[in-house]
């Protein structure tokens, strides 16, 4: 019972849960990482082609006509408009795209997730390691894209404040931590699909990307205000071009209480996970 004591006095501490949690969460992440250092270009290359699709056909195209008739919400054009909602719908296809195919991968064809189900350590880390090399694939497109908009827009410091890169980092957790739970889920490659068609895509178009939400009618405002992804797309546009006054600040607890909840869902289902 004496041997025992110290050991329990450490599991009751807060402090030492919080240590071992992070050291188990960035020892889940650290297996991710080996695997994605070797694919950095291609992984940050490949969010980057339907944002420069969007960029030049919509943002170029649309948007010159646009430009003579309207003044928009934020930015000088509406290709600036648009930008900062590219970044965010590149993190967010990425970080949720990303981690759901690797988890994925590891259940269904190399079936290896079972062994990472036996490692001694807490389901919340296991869900913290996943999502964390989410957020690093979201990131690294965003990357892109935010070059890309700074190449254009000739506005450096816009898209590299601490208020732009705060949010980036939220939005890229909340779509990693539903990619890791939509991962653990799903039976077959087919299934991601949908999620994919029924879910990221549609948020991708009502996000408030192409729109100012401000200007909806009140029931699709309401609808619009349910996706995640606008209140990223508001906030990273605000934190780009408007004054500080003037920035949404329910963003950022908005998105971290989203983040939260996926996070006791996810811990949640890799303590029950069976496969």
């Amino acid at each position: 019972m004496e041997a025992d004591a110290p050991f329990k006095i450490r599991r009751s501490s807060p402090t030492h849960f919080l240590r071992a949690l992070l050291d188990d969460s960035l020892t889940v992440f650290w297996g991710d990482w080996l695997d994605l250092q070797v694919r950095i270009p291609q992984v940050a290359a490949s969010g980057l082609v339907s944002p420069l699709i969007y960029i030049l056909a919509v943002g170029l195209g649309l948007g010159n006509s646009l430009d003579q008739v309207t003044q928009p919400a934020a930015g000088d054009s509406y290709l600036e408009f648009i930008l900062p909602g590219m970044v965010a719908l590149s993190s967010m296809v990425i970080s949720f795209g990303g981690t759901t195919f690797s988890i994925c991968g590891d259940r269904l064809f190399t079936k290896t997730f079972e062994e990472m189900l036996l490692y001694p350590v807490h389901p919340l880390a296991l869900y913290l390691g996943k999502m964390l090399a989410g957020i690093v694939r979201g990131l690294m497109t965003a990357t892109s894209v935010i070059l890309v908009a700074i190449l254009f827009t000739g506005r450096v410091w816009s898209f590299l404040n601490p208020l732009f890169l705060g949010l980036l980092v939220l939005n890229c957790a909340v779509f990693a931590g539903l990619g890791v739970i939509v991962g653990l889920n799903v039976k077959s490659l087919e299934s991601v699909g949908l999620f994919n068609n029924f879910l990221i895509v549609p948020m991708s178009f009502l996000g408030g990307t192409f729109f100012d939400p401000a200007t909806l009618p009140p029931l699709l405002k309401g609808i619009v205000y349910l996706l995640p992804l606008t209140y990223t797309t508001v906030g990273l546009r605000a934190a780009a071009y408007k004054p500080l006054s003037e920035f949404p600040w329910y963003s950022f607890p908005i998105l971290l209480v989203v983040a939260i909840a996926l996070a006791y869902v996810g811990a949640y289902q890799f303590s029950h996970q069976q496969d």
